[in-house]
């Protein structure tokens, strides 16, 4: 159990996860919060990553930092994303393993299974067939450090962890026109159709494919808990174990933004993956379950866009 004066270090403090994690670590009484922004720390920079390290000596370690974006910036950059992804974990796991970090838990994302993986997906279905190829560079880079955790572990006894969550939506989410996930872009969407009056909104491809969404808190909640309670060399789903479809989904983002016109699909667009469910039944068995419904969820996220101007402009 991690002491609540312990030095705890939440890399990525200002993106979605990382700042929901100080939020929840916070809230638990925890008094000892080291972060530093990519302006006083840059993560890519190894001689800058030891440094830091050497000098504060976190004991715990969130590893929450990560270049993202949507299925368009994945495509179109992928080196990027695999090379600043790659030496970014790599610098801050090593570095923590050098200075004798006492536990580190990585963050990773559910983009690592397999493309055709069973569903729905088990954390032991990790590397049995062909990713996802938009976003290929990403996931390679996420099992990379995911398996880095897990050799230290077995080389040297370290207790590293990590966590897989499922698509995740909530406060200091990025609410970009094409650079975001598809719940703030519903949100985006939906409210400027709703303050312009218009008569239809156009989503694309049919409204089939089944996903599901986790709220960011309820995850920061899970990370605190595996910190706490977990050890082991495998990774932990982080879902709800409930799916819905786009086109429900669709809808019940319209509903909290209070959009009453018409929801139409263009088909001629892609689908995406027909399905992609976390099994989350290791999690449960832990002894953790979510607590944010999705429509109460939304609406949490819906206020946060609209008190967050800066927000709306990314």
């Amino acid at each position: 159990m991690m002491e609540k004066n312990a030095k705890i270090y939440v890399a990525g403090h200002r993106g979605m996860v990382g700042s929901a994690i100080v939020r929840e670590l916070e809230r638990q009484g925890y008094t000892n919060i080291i972060t530093r922004t990519h302006k006083e720390l840059d993560l890519c920079r190894q001689d800058a990553v030891e440094a830091f390290f050497a000098e504060e000596k976190p004991e715990y370690v969130f590893l929450a930092a990560a270049k993202v974006g949507g299925i368009v910036a994945n495509n179109e950059a992928l080196a990027d994303f695999m090379y600043d992804n790659m030496i970014l974990e790599m610098n801050v796991i090593h570095a923590a393993w050098q200075n004798g970090c006492k536990k580190l838990e990585f963050l990773g994302s559910s983009c690592i299974y397999p493309r055709l993986a069973p569903q729905p997906m088990k954390e032991d279905c990790l590397l049995t067939s062909a990713l996802e190829k938009t976003n290929e560079a990403y996931a390679l880079a996420k099992i990379s450090g995911l398996k880095y955790c897990e050799y230290l572990n077995r080389q040297y006894g370290t207790d590293y962890i990590s966590v897989m969550p499922t698509n995740l939506y909530g406060p200091n989410d990025n609410y970009h026109p094409t650079h975001s996930h598809v719940l703030p872009a519903l949100i985006r969407r939906f409210h400027e159709a709703k303050e312009q009056g218009l008569p239809s909104v156009t989503c694309w491809g049919d409204g089939s494919p089944l996903r599901e969404f986790l709220y960011v808190d309820d995850l920061a909640n899970l990370c605190v808990f595996l910190m706490n309670h977990y050890s082991g060399n495998e990774t932990v789903n982080a879902g709800t174990g409930k799916e819905l479809t786009i086109k429900e989904l669709t809808e019940l983002v319209a509903k909290v933004v209070g959009y009453t016109g018409e929801i139409r699909w263009d088909t001629s667009k892609p689908n995406g993956t027909p399905r992609k469910l976390l099994d989350v039944s290791k999690a449960t068995a832990l002894g953790w379950t979510y607590k944010t419904e999705l429509e109460e969820g939304i609406r949490l996220t819906y206020e946060d866009f609209l008190h967050n101007p800066m927000r709306a402009e990314r």
